[in-house]
């Protein structure tokens, strides 16, 4: 295949796997054809796959079912495998059959009634009845629907995987052998009757299945419910008329309504209308934000208390929700590096417990052992062993991780951040847009009407804060730059009152001017930098000139405003520190982790933030490019630091490339997103820390989980083939196992 062939990827619904044996199966099937790249997810019952472009669904399908297995091409809305009726049934039928079998044959009173019984019967027909055991037969006869019928699916399943032998060859030999024993022992009287086991075994097995499978149905919830938050309809506002259509009949630039309690129906820009809007369950923050003309929204949120009109930004898979999604489901569909260790043990998990199963029957019959002992330590060593758990240990913790982080506005893009997350030891921040809220806004306004006084008596009624501030507004709102819509937007607020401009004019790197009409006066407004306001004005008046200083030293952007030439105002201008910067990075420290600020702003700039939030003044470079963002981190990674990147913009890309871990604020740039290891929906900071501390968490249950899969087979065989264990209670203990494994992983929720 060469570098050029184009990969596809398809997601594909599995049925019939039981064990991690079954998914080394399907995975060897789908990855033997040249040029697919497949892995298999036991928690949620798919497939994951890369193939070329001349490979389609059907044949991967077609690869799948030869291997022994039904797939289908996974829709949406079944990302998660639920328990389905049939298995309900399968349990409800497999009880009421094995549970008398297993009653009568462990209470041995009663073996003398029902024998007194059936032969009293059978004479009383003449039937002739060279029975060793009546109670035997009934005992058979109860458990025969159970062993053939109910269990069916797991026969099939192990002639099917002859070759590459599963969990259900184990438990099909055990089953059957014990049920074949018994009819043989019965008949010639050579031996006890363990069908109740082999229906005992079953039942446990089906049991352990359905409450396993309700357990993962539990994990994949969050994941469930994000899959459902797309709306089916949307209603499109053509001619002033509201029209309901399907969603695919929406595009780019349609303007839709969004009623109150609805959710939005795509990502857009709010046209008319004012409103709150919820956008917890995609970014985590409980917190509705308020919106109006001109705010963005996202697709999937909830309209709380206002009739929205929107316009149409992004659609289909390119929305915020389909983006999330994919990324989650990515995430599912690739392996950490622990899993991996898990994979290479249950391929020769099964084909040694039946080896060790035969070794260990010879070891007793040939020790002098009945051939009915020896049998019944066999058994139990097939049916103790179960590589489910060990196959469930690390997919089901990843599962209720990803569906628990997207809740939260923590996207995983690739398992391997787990094991990555808890060797962090430094952490280097971009400044604007993730330190910072990326927003221009006035820090601080100084308004001196004293300084007014040369403009003479015919100001003096027109020298206050609102007037000032509403001259201010006239000429920003006229302006497109930056600084200036911050300046229009802070007098605003304040209460400033519109009057028209006349004269407007804006020189690039200085400034801007109009003449305001205010009735009796109409001054020349002049807004700018100090330097450039200073060449058409007196001198500045003291209080003007302290502002300035001031704001100079906090590495603030200064614009001083002036009326006919005389400076009234100064308004510091700065990007807003995030309310929880400081909090976030004083819990970094105490984790042991060192902060890094790199940002591209200037060294004043750099030195006011870094000291705001605690970062040590030895940890900040200014001025940095993109290609000095990734010197630091190359840099540190050299010198034996586990390094995080966390940033947003197009100039952190490489440097979230080039670390060891890497998050970006959903708020930034698509580059940096798909750059990145972890997205962090909400705006806060807080969510590196919530996201190292999922990673970890979910590490320390992958853990527990292998851990506990492994001591379990470690001291479970040697017990089986030591003969201490019965055949029944090693199913029970099998299946609890691997509820275990998935109850265990559910507690990262």
């Amino acid at each position: 295949m060469t570098a050029q062939t184009l990969l596809e990827p398809t997601t594909l619904s599995i049925e019939g796997m039981t064990c991690s044996s079954c998914v080394n199966t399907v995975e060897k099937a789908l990855n033997a054809v040249e040029g697919v790249s497949a892995t298999i997810n036991f928690a949620t019952e798919t497939a994951h796959i890369l193939a070329p472009a001349d490979i389609s669904a059907k044949e991967l399908m077609r690869i799948v079912e030869k291997a022994g297995y039904k797939a289908a091409l996974l829709q949406d809305a079944q990302a998660v495998t639920l328990h389905s009726k049939k298995s309900a049934r399968a349990l409800f039928f497999a009880f009421i059959f094995a549970a008398p079998a297993v009653a009568i044959s462990m209470v041995m009173s009663w073996h003398h009634s029902i024998d007194k019984w059936i032969i009293s019967q059978l004479d009383s027909f003449g039937i002739a009845h060279p029975l060793y055991s009546a109670t035997a037969w009934l005992v058979i006869a109860l458990s025969a629907p159970v062993v053939l019928l109910v269990a069916w699916p797991i026969h099939r399943a192990a002639l099917r995987n002859l070759k590459h032998p599963t969990m259900d060859n184990l438990i099909s030999l055990g089953s059957l052998s014990a049920f074949i024993w018994s009819i043989y022992a019965n008949l010639t009287g050579q031996g006890d009757v363990y069908t109740e086991v082999a229906a005992g075994v079953i039942f446990f097995v089906i049991l352990g299945r359905y409450l396993e499978t309700r357990a993962k149905a539990s994990a994949g919830a969050a994941l469930s419910s994000l899959l459902s938050l797309g709306s089916k309809e949307v209603t499109i506002v053509r001619g002033g008329f509201p029209l309901i259509v399907p969603i695919d009949q929406l595009q780019i630039g349609d303007e839709f309504e969004v009623r109150p309690g609805d959710r939005i129906a795509t990502d857009g820009v709010v046209v008319k209308g004012e409103s709150a809007v919820d956008n917890s369950m995609l970014t985590g923050e409980s917190k509705p934000v308020d919106v109006g003309p001109g705010s963005q929204v996202i697709g999937a949120s909830v309209n709380h208390n206002g009739r929205l009109i929107v316009r149409a930004t992004r659609i289909g898979s390119d929305t915020e929700l389909a983006r999330i999604t994919a990324m989650v489901i990515s995430a599912e569909g690739t392996k950490a590096p622990i899993q991996r260790l898990a994979d290479r043990i249950s391929a020769v998990f099964v084909p040694a417990v039946t080896l060790i199963a035969v070794g260990t029957w010879a070891g007793w019959y040939f020790t002098g052992s009945t051939l009915t002992k020896s049998i019944s330590v066999a058994i139990t060593v097939l049916v103790i062993a179960c590589p489910c758990a060990l196959g469930l240990a690390t997919p089901v913790a990843l599962l209720v991780a990803s569906g628990r982080g997207a809740q939260r506005g923590i996207v995983l893009r690739e398992p391997r951040v787990l094991e990555v997350a808890r060797t962090v030891d430094t952490v280097v921040f971009d400044k604007t847009g993730t330190l910072t809220e990326g927003v221009m806004k006035v820090q601080n306004a100084m308004i001196s009407t004293a300084a007014g006084s040369v403009l003479g008596a015919s100001f003096a009624s027109l020298l206050n804060e609102t007037m000032i501030l509403s001259t201010a507004h006239a000429v920003e709102s006229q302006n497109s730059h930056p600084v200036a819509l911050a300046i229009s937007r802070h007098a605003s607020a304040a209460g400033a009152k519109e009057y028209a401009v006349t004269e407007f004019s804006v020189t690039p790197g200085a400034g801007a001017a109009g003449r305001v009409n205010l009735g009796a006066q109409s001054p020349v407004v002049l807004i700018g930098s100090p330097a450039a306001v200073a060449h058409s004005c007196t001198d500045f008046h003291p209080t003007i000139k302290a502002a300035i200083a001031q704001g100079q030293a906090s590495g603030l952007t200064l614009s001083v405003l002036a009326w006919d030439g005389v400076a009234l105002a100064v308004f510091s201008v700065g990007d807003q520190l995030k309310n929880d910067a400081a909090s976030t990075i004083s819990t970094l420290q105490s984790m042991g982790i060192t902060p890094w600020l790199v940002t591209g702003d200037s060294a004043e700039v750099a030195a006011t933030v870094a000291a705001s939030v605690g970062i040590n003044s030895s940890h900040v470079v200014s001025a940095a490019s993109p290609q000095t963002k990734v010197e630091i981190v190359e840099r540190l990674k050299t010198q034996g630091h586990c390094v995080l990147m966390v940033g947003d913009g197009i100039n952190d890309a490489a440097a979230l490339t080039a670390a060891n871990l890497s998050m970006a604020m959903g708020t930034g740039t698509d580059t940096a997103i798909s750059s990145a290891d972890i997205t962090l929906m909400n705006a806060g900071l807080g969510s590196v820390i919530s996201a190292l501390n999922l990673a970890k968490k979910t590490l320390r249950i992958i853990r527990l989980n292998m851990g506990w899969a492994l001591i379990y087979n470690v001291i479970g065989l040697p017990i089986a083939a030591l003969g201490l264990l019965q055949p029944m209670y090693a199913a029970a203990a099998m299946a609890l196992s691997s509820l275990f494994v998935v109850t265990n992983s559910l507690r990262i929720k």
